[in-house]
């Protein structure tokens, strides 16, 4: 609007300055002629806006995720794929595992259904965007700030009755004889599920089965499942499978979870002199770090139990479990086996509680340790007091909890620790159990403090194979985690051979940056693997994709978008009748000019 006031004001000054002092009749023609001229000519140069602003089309983007094909007709797809053939022209996009332009067939197989990339590409050239899907989008929120104009287009759901297998949450390590506890989670699709079996199969065997009831559209259930594990050694797929009448989707009615089976147990608490601690230390071990746990009590010089079923055990049987386990826990005299850095092999912790009662000692904080980080948003002045030993180890790596007296500044370090050559955390502290009966916050720091020490015990890399997935079942589209191995190579060859796929051999090459014992790759297509590295051989399980998975819409039909859209108004020299109205004002000034007797 300012460049057309400059060019108006310009062809007023131009048609002025050339006749103001004229004086013959009929100079008002050629004033005129005059001031249109020059008012075109200022507007060319200003290129001043000629026009309303044009909005650019839109980009248009069709989802083409794995779940088009749960429990819908296939019609379904077939037909919003048209529309959107329709809307975006030879400029469709087809989203899900990435963003790529559409060719002239449209498969629905890719494992993810992620918007961003399309949302990015729609703000950065200030377009519209329009999302063809069936509602189900992994991260909806990135639509939120796509320019005004947008919306989203969703085909019909799918309405046949549909259950499946939607996690499996097992111990990562059992042995001979244990209980185990399996969590398996079923949920249901739009068009609700049945009711049928749901079995537990180890290794290719049936180990537990139970009814189950039927579920409401989108509904979910967790029901706990246990079984004795039978002997065995290395790692097995456990596989949870769900059959119910008339299920519209197959490819989502079982899961898996690899459990390593083991010859001895993978955690072993011994106390000299039980009390509340060690107890409640047990069964941290067993319920929360899921570690499939023996506890053996001293109830007297020479008889020790069993934790749980209070079975007398010889005392050689209790220096075995201490010598073989991968985590030791001695609590009370640490040294009644000799020194236990000697008599043990693994990762290994030291409770010993004060000789004589120190007074009361209260938690203050956590220092800069490996579990520094969990332990951040722990309230340490709601929790009950401790006792603590005067003296700990004078040249530990770490210290992970610290103590005050109370009403004194007297401070003292309650638990420190050691990285290397291996894992050991000594804890000359007693009166924890103070924490877990309080419940609320003392609770919540119990779990907090000992869960966070008993999972970094855990994770001591004492494996003997190079590197191996953590963990060893995922699901397809997700990325494997790689943890380095025992030999600290910085690249690891594997081969990995689908067990259930013809013995197909493909190679993988892992690298380990400096300092970093994880690396990620993107999980191989759904399947059973056997991952041989130097040093042995892993088991890895390739679950099929989340998108077959039954979850409840994550957008809506309709408009969407806040954002700004950059559409482009025509400008002065975009319009050639402009230069052709500068040309024809002057051409008829100098006729009107002539007419009235000016030169």
């Amino acid at each position: 609007m300012i460049s057309w006031l400059i060019a108006l004001a310009a062809g007023a000054a131009g048609a002025g300055a050339a006749y103001a002092r004229v004086r013959a009749h009929g100079r008002l023609v050629p004033a005129l002629l005059r001031a249109l001229s020059v008012t075109s000519l200022a507007a060319l140069a200003l290129n001043a806006v000629v026009g309303a602003r044009r909005v650019p089309p839109p980009l248009v983007a069709l989802d083409v995720s794995a779940s088009w094909g749960r429990g819908r007709d296939a019609a379904a797809f077939t037909t919003l794929a048209r529309r959107a053939r329709e809307e975006g022209g030879d400029s469709l996009y087809l989203f899900g595992d990435s963003l790529r332009l559409a060719g002239d067939s449209l498969t629905t197989t890719d494992r993810a259904s992620r918007v961003r990339p399309a949302a990015e590409r729609a703000m950065a050239a200030g377009r519209p965007l329009v999302v063809f899907t069936d509602g189900e989008i992994d991260d909806p929120e990135a639509l939120r700030a796509v320019p005004a104009g947008s919306r989203v287009v969703i085909g019909p759901a799918g309405s046949g009755a549909d259950a499946a297998v939607v996690d499996v949450r097992a111990p990562r390590v059992a042995s001979a004889g244990d209980t185990v506890a399996v969590r398996v989670t079923v949920g249901a699709g739009t068009g609700a599920a049945p009711g049928g079996t749901l079995r537990l199969e180890l290794a290719g065997r049936r180990v537990a089965s139970l009814p189950f009831e039927a579920l409401p559209a989108l509904g979910e259930r967790t029901v706990t499942m246990t079984f004795v594990v039978p002997a065995g050694n290395g790692p097995a797929e456990l596989r949870a499978v769900i059959e119910v009448a008339g299920d519209a989707e197959p490819g989502n009615d079982a899961a898996s979870a690899v459990l390593d089976l083991t010859a001895g147990a993978a955690a072993v608490l011994v106390s000299t002199s039980p009390d509340l601690d060690s107890r409640e230390l047990a069964a941290l071990l067993r319920g929360t770090v899921l570690l499939p746990t023996r506890a053996y009590f001293r109830v007297a010089p020479g008889q020790w139990r069993e934790d749980q079923a209070l079975q007398p055990v010889g005392e050689e049987v209790v220096r075995r479990a201490v010598r073989e386990a991968p985590v030791v826990v001695l609590h009370g005299d640490t040294a009644l086996f000799g020194p236990p850095r000697e008599v043990t092999r693994g990762a290994l912790a030291l409770v010993a509680p004060p000789a004589a009662p120190q007074g009361e000692w209260f938690a203050t904080g956590a220092p800069l340790s490996p579990m520094s980080t969990p332990l951040s948003g722990t309230m340490w002045d709601s929790l009950p007091p401790l006792d603590v030993s005067p003296a700990l180890p004078p040249n530990a790596q770490f210290d992970v909890l610290e103590t005050r007296r109370a009403r004194r500044l007297d401070q003292r370090v309650a638990i420190v620790g050691w990285e290397r050559p291996r894992r050991v955390l000594v804890a000359g502290a007693s009166g924890f159990w103070r924490w877990r009966f309080g419940g609320g916050v003392g609770s919540d720091a119990f779990t907090a403090v000992w869960g966070s020490i008993l999972d970094w015990l855990a994770g001591e890399s004492a494996d003997a194979r190079a590197a191996y997935p953590v963990p060893g079942a995922v699901r397809a589209g997700e990325v494997i985690q790689w943890r380095r191995g025992a030999g600290g190579d910085s690249v690891v060859r594997a081969a990995i051979v689908r067990r259930d796929g013809g013995g197909r051999e493909d190679s993988l090459v892992l690298r380990f940056g400096s300092g970093n014992g994880v690396t990620q790759q993107p999980a191989p297509p759904p399947g059973r693997y056997e991952v041989r590295t130097p040093g042995g051989s892993s088991l890895l399980v390739v679950n099929p994709s989340a998108e077959l998975l039954p979850r409840r819409p994550t957008v809506a039909d309709g408009a969407i978008g806040s954002g700004t859209t950059m559409g482009e108004a025509p400008r002065a020299r975009d319009v050639p009748w402009l230069f052709a109205v500068a040309l024809l004002a002057l051409c008829a000034e100098w006729l009107a000019r002539r007419r009235v007797g000016l030169r």
